[in-house]
């Protein structure tokens, strides 16, 4: 095993000094042990939802996220407008941007599209 010198205080062990090759072995252990810890972290606050390239690509082309999640989940307007109770008209003005939409016509979509409220988002 490699040398490890201890310095004593009034007869107790208060440091130890081991080589460096010692050293850089526990840091690697430890920063291993840390990055378990962050990714167990992470794990255990996944929500699971995931947003998929081709909708992230949409909105950064300039689609708005409605229309993006809309094309991702294969629905035409006229079924996604009859799911969240409002019209095609309306809806077509919120993916233009022609219009904001309201809060509850907002939550209205999200469930239709399976997404959460902020994913429509601007």
């Amino acid at each position: 095993m490699t040398q490890i010198q201890f310095i004593e205080r009034d007869g107790k062990r208060q440091f130890a000094v081991i080589p460096i090759e010692l050293f850089n072995r526990m840091a690697d252990y430890a920063e291993d042990a840390e990055d378990a810890a962050l990714f167990d972290a992470a794990m255990a606050a996944d929500d699971g939802f995931r947003i998929p390239a081709a909708v992230v690509d949409a909105i950064l082309e300039g689609a708005h996220p409605v229309k993006a999640w809309r094309e991702q989940r294969t629905l035409t307007q006229e079924a996604l407008a009859a799911q969240a109770g409002i019209s095609k008209a309306y809806l077509c003005q919120i993916e233009t941007g022609k219009r904001q939409g309201a809060v509850k016509t907002l939550r209205a979509l999200s469930r239709a599209l399976d997404v959460p409220l902020d994913a429509l988002q601007e």
